[in-house]
């Protein structure tokens, strides 16, 4: 008997929480949440149900912990993201305030392209459980930088709270975009979705809809990457022109 436990036990310190959200989250990209069960999670780790519910409790716990595994190496200092903006002479430190939020939100930006379950879960996260690992990490990698941009700390939330408002925003409706163009049609591409779009814009009524049919041809080989790097810094530029000073108190 003592011997079994100790095998299990064994078995059971082999098989860590790491390895365990590790194949979550693999599970997740190929197979989406429906197919995240314990079942499938034990296939894929070649181990029984029981090693895994020492380490998680249910479905819930390893669903935040997977997406707080994607966030934090998302948010992580000195994190790969292509092409990232004005990076300093030192590798993986931003030049300024402005390029660590840049970073952050690409950082961001691109997780949620590659997992396309994350914008679903982090949504959960930021409303039913702003209390959890997810939310305070993703604030705090923001918040550092608006802080560092002597936003007044009476500010700190609000201006926190809209950049990472727009950044979970804008990333979540391209994950949606790109999801609905990996179900295209044999023979259909981005280009020609957006194309169509395009031309479908163009031929709207011109008194009903003046300014889309201007901007109709600027929906051909936009880059969406680019597009979004263009809200952060309509952002920025809004903080920049917003006085920094604390509100003086009355004098009485």
């Amino acid at each position: 008997m003592a011997t079994r436990t100790r095998r299990a036990q064994r078995r059971t310190d082999a098989l860590s929480r790491e390895r365990i959200v590790e194949a979550a989250v693999e599970l997740l990209d190929t197979a989406g949440e429906s197919g995240l069960t314990f079942r499938a999670l034990t296939e894929r780790l070649a181990t029984g149900p029981g090693a895994i519910y020492w380490h998680v409790a249910n479905k819930d716990e390893l669903l935040a912990a997977a997406t707080d595994a994607v966030v934090a190496a998302a948010v992580a200092p000195g994190a790969a993201v292509e092409d990232p903006p004005s990076p300093s002479e030192e590798a993986g430190t931003p030049a300024s305030p402005q390029d660590g939020i840049r970073i952050v939100a690409l950082g961001l930006f691109d997780a949620i392209a590659r997992h396309p379950w994350l914008a679903t879960q982090l949504a959960a996260q930021l409303s039913r459980s702003p209390w959890g690992t997810v939310t305070p990490r993703i604030f705090e990698s923001i918040g550092q930088q608006v802080r560092a941009l002597d936003v007044p700390e009476s500010s700190w939330f609000t201006v926190t709270s809209a950049l990472v408002h727009y950044i979970l925003g804008a990333a979540g409706q391209n994950a949606v975009n790109t999801a609905i163009g990996r179900a295209f049609p044999p023979g259909v591409d981005r280009a020609g979705f957006l194309d169509t779009v395009s031309t479908a814009w163009e031929e709207l009524d011109p008194d009903a809809f003046p300014f889309t049919r201007a901007v109709a041809d600027q929906i051909r080989g936009h880059d969406d990457r680019e597009q979004f790097l263009a809200g952060i810094d309509l952002v920025l530029a809004g903080i920049a022109a917003t006085p920094h000073r604390e509100p003086r108190p009355i004098e009485e």
